[in-house]
């Protein structure tokens, strides 16, 4: 059993922002856990049409210049291949393909509290590897590995196709057929205005969609950042960016209304054979249904810490579960952006370089 100051859980941005300034730094022992095959965390499974023209800007990774792509590239060969790029000039140890299934506190620890964390992984097969025993956990999970679908009753019954976004491939996949989209995000739109073009879509949403008359501007980015701060510091559970921003109209959004292509839906209440029950009552046949209905933060294997509050949140200080600073979050509520990844991963170093120095180590 290897003895560390930190486990790093994640190298998607947050993870590698906070391995820079680990290196950078110094001081600290450090094993960094990625699940994925190769370099690029979430975006290696990004579908074939998301352009970096439409991926709202990637913010450069510390020590790196700005990423260097024609907008009609496809943002899981670009993103990847400047996270290797990333990996390979700062020499970046990480440990992949392993999974993390649980940390816990070590209970044979004795001495002055806090304990050590122990953290559990398995290697592709399933085969347990070594523990690791660490005196802080910075878990940079993010949310691809959680796709959130409602349960509605008649799921088990439909016919037709059904997939996630994480699912997502191209629209040629659905050419011909009569579509519904789920989700008010930008990712639903995104999937509207593509499979529009090959077969029939209809658009649903549990709320009236609202669309801001406005550019998306760094002003605007920050408000939503602000909203979403004020949450995770009440331990509130975290919304999504666009409750808090709203829809900004694009000129393909504009043209798609025009075209009467986002004439929203009410949610319908129940699946059938063949279609759904809309929310009147009546029946609409489909042949395939795109949820495109957000994902759900990466935390199951925290779960024997006990974090989450009577709420369902986890109060966050800073970086820092606010009750339990041995834990950090990154890329959780306000840094959940590459702009916040990229700070979370300073502010958690910085922080954990003041508390590690002032706790000895449990015997």
């Amino acid at each position: 059993m290897e003895t560390l100051d930190v486990v790093v859980i994640g190298a998607g941005q947050a993870g590698l922002s906070a391995a820079h300034h680990l290196l950078r730094r110094g001081g600290l022992r450090f094993a960094i856990l990625d699940a994925e095959e190769g370099p690029g965390g979430a975006w290696r499974h990004r579908w074939d049409s998301l352009t970096m023209a439409a991926v709202n800007g990637i913010r450069e990774l510390p020590g790196m210049p700005e990423v260097d792509a024609a907008d009609d590239e496809p943002a899981h060969r670009v993103v990847p291949a400047y996270f290797s790029d990333f990996e390979q000039r700062f020499s970046v140890r990480i440990q992949r393909p392993v999974r993390v299934t649980r940390v816990e506190e070590d209970p044979s620890a004795d001495g002055p509290e806090p304990r050590p964390l122990l953290v559990h992984s398995v290697a592709t097969d399933g085969t347990p590897r070594p523990l690791l025993r660490t005196r802080a956990v910075l878990n940079a999970t993010g949310t691809w590995t959680r796709p959130f679908r409602p349960a509605l009753p008649g799921a088990e019954e439909f016919h037709g196709t059904q997939l996630h976004t994480a699912d997502y491939v191209r629209a040629e996949d659905f050419a011909g057929q009569r579509v519904a989209i789920v989700g008010g995000g930008i990712s639903a739109l995104g999937h509207l205005l593509e499979i529009a073009e090959v077969g029939e879509t209809l658009w649903y949403t549990r709320r009236e969609p609202v669309f801001q008359d406005l550019s998306f501007t760094e002003e605007l980015g920050r408000e939503a950042v602000a909203g979403v701060e004020r949450r995770v510091r009440e331990g509130l559970p975290v919304g999504s960016v666009v409750s808090h921003t709203g829809l900004v109209w694009t000129p393909p959004l504009r043209a798609a209304a025009q075209q009467g292509l986002l004439a929203r839906r009410p949610m319908f209440t129940r699946l059938t054979p063949h279609g759904v029950v809309e929310a009147d009552g009546t029946e609409t046949a489909l042949e395939a249904i795109v949820w495109a209905t957000g994902f759900r933060h990466e935390l199951r294997h925290l779960a024997p810490l006990g974090l989450r509050n009577r709420h369902g949140g986890i109060a966050l200080d800073g970086t820092a579960v606010a009750d339990d600073p041995r834990l950090h979050l990154l890329g959780y509520g306000p840094s959940a952006s590459t702009i916040g990844a990229n700070r979370a991963g300073r502010a958690a170093v910085n922080r954990l370089l003041k508390d590690l120095a002032r706790v000895p180590v449990a015997a």
